[in-house]
């Protein structure tokens, strides 16, 4: 779900198997990707998962590092991860987006062969974009409630109205 020159491009792990039996993006219910864009103003109303293709027409476009459907993340090989940077990167170059953020710590890490990264900016861009770094918003990521996430995707969208 691309278009050029996105305001952000979100970038999931990997599409779990009932995302990848719906073909829509963090279908699985209990996911908080599509409240917490919405609680954090990047949506006017709360898109069902099935609407995703509504985000282009704010600026925004969904892709994931790495295509294998799985049940979990933790079944993904690292070369995997590092495979996915290469792919995504040519997206990247060839759709421009300003933001790329990605939606998992240890994914980025794998991908980008750093031992620990922070939430939020990130120093470095990618083929040119800025990025950003969100938590995983599974709901099986018990590190961060929706609340918090809310205000991390705020900040990355107060972020992208800048310049």
């Amino acid at each position: 779900m691309l278009a050029p020159r996105l305001k952000v491009l979100f970038v999931g792990i990997n599409p779990g198997l009932y995302s990848a039996a719906t073909g829509h993006h963090f279908a699985r219910p209990g996911n908080r990707f599509w409240p917490a864009l919405h609680l954090a103003g990047f949506t006017p109303h709360q898109l069902d998962p099935s609407q995703q293709r509504q985000l282009l027409r704010h600026g925004y476009g969904i892709s994931n590092l790495v295509n294998r459907a799985t049940a979990s993340a933790d079944e993904l090989a690292p070369e995997e991860f590092v495979a996915g940077r290469e792919r995504l990167a040519g997206k990247v170059r060839r759709y421009r987006p300003k933001i790329v953020s990605f939606l998992g710590v240890g994914a980025y890490c794998h991908a980008f062969s750093c031992k620990r990264a922070r939430v939020g900016p990130q120093k470095e861009p990618f083929e040119g974009a800025a990025v950003w770094l969100l938590p995983n918003p599974s709901g099986l990521n018990a590190n961060y409630q929706l609340f918090e996430l809310v205000k991390l995707f705020r900040r990355l969208r107060q972020s992208g109205s800048k310049g």
